[in-house]
């Protein structure tokens, strides 16, 4: 679970604007730290399967945004993409 300093920052680093907290880099940014964060927590605890559930529905989230980020503006997905090293 991200603490509220560490999503501070995130938002910071990939606003967009000032009052920037829900553009689809700032939702894909926070979703990608929540996905290491539960990653971690599943090599550790491999049987959680709830957690492995919630897992994958952000994974999936993530994957719609950056979609919809690709359609709308392959110049913002392609440097969203090269920060966050996906791919």
């Amino acid at each position: 679970m991200l603490t509220t300093k560490q999503k501070e920052n995130l938002i910071k680093k990939f606003a967009i604007h000032k009052n920037d907290t829900g553009s689809p880099e700032v939702q894909i940014a926070l979703l990608t730290k929540e996905i290491d964060l539960l990653t971690k927590h599943l090599k550790q605890h491999p049987k959680d399967i709830h957690s492995r559930r919630g897992l994958l529905g952000m994974i999936s989230k993530r994957r719609n945004l950056l979609n919809y980020l690709k359609e709308e503006s392959p110049k913002r997905y392609n440097k969203i993409v090269k920060k966050l090293n996906l791919k």
